[in-house]
């Protein structure tokens, strides 16, 4: 199939270099073409294009992986962007986080221009990313799913129609308010654990197989162990992404309070070192104790 993949950040590169291998004629494009991860993208395969229109002109399937709900809006609608550069009946799938709102505006931005859209958040980190087992949210046209399942199937072990367009984002949001909470539990064991004279470690490997388990533990709380803040997903994307859900309800902290005190926690992380903290991993969440004694 005939691929464009835009944005090859942690999860793209990824993504579209696993869809290279698979045999997939990709062509994939970043804004900012040094980008570390377009090397690997090329190693399995792909064409890395210089210009967005090089890109998705003669593709009949684009995907889109990116930070906020205006680099999407920028990459898809924008002066230069797919809607002015594709073939018309292709398919765009935006898989960054940008909220039920924002994807049905584009939606029917898209529309109107010919061009056919899924929402498809995902889930699974760094990990899922690399290895293809990634949880795939897919919001839209049942028909459109059924045309693009081979390629997502090739990124994602779990690939899930949710409803129309919107809906992916809807379960995406959910899926977020549990990793932030999640890590809110998993630093809080950790605290105690260590104010109990109880090695992390051990905590891992009896906490992580009973009732207590979470992705979360299993794989965020190993690299806290090892004292690895480097990100899988960095703080400054989750909040982003909480930032979403607040938009999306009434009285976002007496709703979720678990939620509204995650967001508070990794705040404080993010402005550590002149907001350099925004760069670290959603694990260093645990930096926020050490900070509050």
């Amino acid at each position: 199939m005939k691929v464009a993949y835009l944005g090859l950040g942690i999860m793209g590169s990824a993504m579209a270099a696993n869809l290279a291998r698979a045999g997939h004629q990709v062509r994939a494009w970043n804004r900012s073409p040094d980008r570390p991860g377009s090397a690997g993208v090329a190693e399995a395969g792909a064409v890395i294009s210089s210009s967005l229109e090089d890109a998705v002109s003669d593709s009949d399937f684009i995907f889109t992986c990116l930070s906020d709900i205006p680099d999407v809006q920028q990459v898809l609608v924008g002066p230069g962007g797919v809607l002015e550069h594709a073939k018309a009946g292709a398919v765009v799938i935006d898989m960054s986080t940008i909220g039920p709102r924002a994807a049905r505006e584009l939606s029917s931005q898209l529309s109107n221009g010919g061009l056919r859209f899924l929402d498809a958040p995902v889930t699974g980190g760094d990990i899922g990313a690399r290895a293809g087992t990634l949880t795939i949210m897919v919001g839209g046209e049942a028909t459109d799913l059924d045309e693009c399942r081979p390629l997502l199937e090739v990124i994602g072990k779990s690939v899930i129609h949710c409803g129309t367009v919107g809906s992916g984002q809807c379960v995406k949001l959910c899926n977020q308010v549990l990793c932030a909470v999640n890590m809110l539990s998993v630093s809080e064991a950790f605290v105690l654990a260590d104010h109990l004279g109880v090695d992390r470690q051990l905590i891992l490997e009896v906490c992580g197989s009973g009732a207590g388990g979470s992705w979360a533990l299993s794989n965020l709380g190993q690299r806290i162990v090892n004292h690895d803040f480097a990100p899988a997903f960095m703080i400054k994307h989750i909040l982003k992404d909480l930032r979403l859900v607040d938009e999306s309800i009434p009285s976002f902290a007496d709703l979720l309070p678990a939620t509204a005190l995650a967001e508070e926690l990794f705040k404080l992380v993010a402005r550590q070192d002149s907001e350099a903290g925004n760069e670290l991993g959603t694990q260093a969440m645990i930096l926020a104790y050490s900070k509050r004694r």
